[in-house]
């Protein structure tokens, strides 16, 4: 599914905010239907996804209209201005996202910070190459950098996530690239990796999920079917060995690091929800009974060997892979089922 283009997203937002109060109608709504059987339902669920969602789409709204407040006055304030006050209006949001999260369905995350400086701790840019799985784990990641980390995130993401208002017009803001899922016909879209990684500066960081998306059982056996089918037998027997992870794509990742050599590059793995991968898993898995653990570890650039270069973000997969394993309980993740 592509995107409409940019002029017409921006005309239709007024439309789409009233489709968002009625369905913030509706989520309230749906929360005092909670609370009316609550007495029959020991988890109440009903409730608390209610709840939530209502709290998603008032931070939406919220969110929104600074946005658009900030657009009227961006003419009279200079580009570091702009970068800033979008950066901490999206932190806020996410912020106030999670928060509500925690409180009607018992997200939590922990962190696992290193005993010394990582590369995030620095003034300059940083690219971050981080696992994908679970429900919320990119809003984690954007709050993580924005909240606790102070850094401007510009984040690579697929071009569907448009449809999602907020994401759309802050992320966009911050020189989000939104990569389609088939590329025009002549486009190599490593060349608008390069380019986002080309214009870095200061605090920012490069939030890149190499897998590509949301890892599940499914799309793992997917993947490993499609490497055998394109005969890269090398690439496959590993991925077969990296039960929680998704085989990584190192074309856009390289491309960043030819565009900069100089960027730090982090690794981000977490576990703890990935587990919950269809809304049934989640639905039943609330009120989540494991938090989000999130760790971060620097990294060495690739070797310069082309090969090696190729095998060498397989090799740092298998380490989130194993660091994954670690940490899993013999029980599914995610609390009661209820």
């Amino acid at each position: 599914m592509t995107s409409l283009p940019r002029p017409l997203r921006r005309a239709l937002l007024p439309a789409v905010a009233v489709v968002e109060v009625v369905l913030a109608v509706c989520f309230a709504a749906l929360s005092v239907t909670g609370l009316v059987v609550a007495p029959f339902d020991r988890h109440r669920r009903i409730l608390r996804v209610g709840a939530f969602a209502f709290s998603y789409l008032a931070v939406e709204l919220t969110s929104l209209a600074g946005l658009l407040a900030l657009w009227t006055v961006k003419r009279f304030h200079s580009d570091a201005w702009w970068k800033e006050v979008n950066t901490r209006l999206l932190g806020w949001a996410l912020g106030a996202v999670i928060a509500a999260a925690r409180r009607w369905c018992g997200f939590t995350v922990t962190i696992e910070d290193r005993p010394h400086a990582t590369p995030l701790d620095d003034d300059r840019p940083v690219l971050v190459l981080a696992r994908h799985g679970g429900p919320g784990d990119s809003f984690v990641l954007v709050w993580l950098l924005i909240n606790r980390y102070n850094r401007c995130p510009r984040v690579v993401l697929k071009e569907v996530l448009r449809w999602e208002p907020l994401i759309d017009v802050a992320l966009s803001r911050l020189g989000a690239c939104f990569l389609p899922k088939q590329p025009p016909p002549g486009e190599d879209l490593a060349v608008r990796l390069s380019t986002l990684a080309a214009g870095m500066d200061g605090r920012d960081a490069l939030l890149i999920f190499p897998e590509g998306g949301n890892w599940t059982p499914r799309r793992r056996i997917r993947a490993i079917a499609h490497l055998r089918a394109e005969r890269r037998h090398r690439a496959a027997a590993a991925a077969v060995l990296m039960v929680h992870v998704l085989p990584p794509r190192p074309a856009g990742v390289l491309a960043c690091i030819d565009a900069r050599p100089e960027l730090a590059i982090v690794v981000v793995a977490h576990t703890g929800l990935d587990e919950l991968v269809t809304p049934a898993l989640v639905w039943r898995a609330i009120p989540f009974g494991r938090p989000m653990t999130v760790r971060w570890w620097p990294v060495a650039g690739p070797p310069p060997d082309d090969e090696a270069r190729m095998r060498w973000l397989t090799t740092e997969w298998s380490i989130v892979d194993e660091w994954i394993d670690s940490r899993q309980s013999p029980t599914t993740s995610g609390g009661p089922a209820g």
